[in-house]
């Protein structure tokens, strides 16, 4: 393959959690005295949670109301949400394809490191990923590139060599300010004309293995 090193995205691209995770934003926004729809929260989901929290509701994630909203809301997700998710089509087999390929693969999310485990296991991949880097390892989150500059260097392998596998707009955003181009998936919930800069986009995993003698690959 023409990359040595994947920086990959969790929710939506190997993990169908996009709607369940705007789900729990709505639920522990409610909690705590705010009627934020779902259709406000949904095109939101894929950038940093603090940065959702700070343009819907003006809130600080670290502090307050907003730390306290934050928390509420990875408790839902963790309680009522992720037991019942599944993996994209064809996430574990892409994945083992990129082992076989001699890929290091990096995973590049805006979670935080304390969810990503579940969200691996939930996912059914969480044996073949090489390393993680997580929200926490990044002073602002997605759409900033610091996920992704610190993903690169975690995976010790050239900018030059990198690819990012993501399903939204931050993600490609994140990456191209990095440096690197992203191969895009539709699973997330978003469209091509959403999905713009991408260097390849497909349905979901499966789909891209039936891609993968092609360009951009080769």
């Amino acid at each position: 393959m023409r990359f040595d090193s994947v920086l990959l995205d969790i929710d939506g691209t190997i993990l169908d959690s996009n709607d369940a995770h705007a789900r729990a934003w709505v639920k522990a926004f409610a909690q705590h005295g705010r009627d934020i729809p779902f259709e406000r929260i949904r095109p939101l989901i894929g950038m940093g949670g603090d940065k959702l929290l700070e343009r819907l509701a003006g809130l600080d994630s670290e502090t307050g109301t907003g730390q306290r909203i934050a928390d509420e809301r990875k408790k839902i997700f963790a309680a009522e949400c992720l037991p019942s998710l599944r993996a994209t089509p064809g996430a574990r087999p892409m994945i083992e394809w990129l082992k076989r390929e001699g890929a290091v693969i990096t995973i590049a999310t805006s979670a935080t490191s304390g969810e990503v485990d579940g969200l691996l296991k939930a996912a059914g991949v969480h044996d073949l990923i090489d390393q993680v880097t997580s929200s926490d390892e990044a002073e602002d989150s997605k759409p900033d590139p610091d996920i992704v500059v610190a993903a690169l260097k975690r995976s010790g392998r050239p900018t030059r060599g990198a690819i990012m596998f993501g399903d939204t707009p931050y993600d490609i955003e994140a990456a191209s300010r990095a440096g690197i181009g992203t191969v895009a998936f539709r699973c997330g919930g978003w469209q091509d004309d959403d999905l713009r800069g991408a260097v390849a986009i497909f349905d979901h995993p499966e789909a891209l293995l039936a891609h993968v003698h092609e360009p951009p690959f080769t």
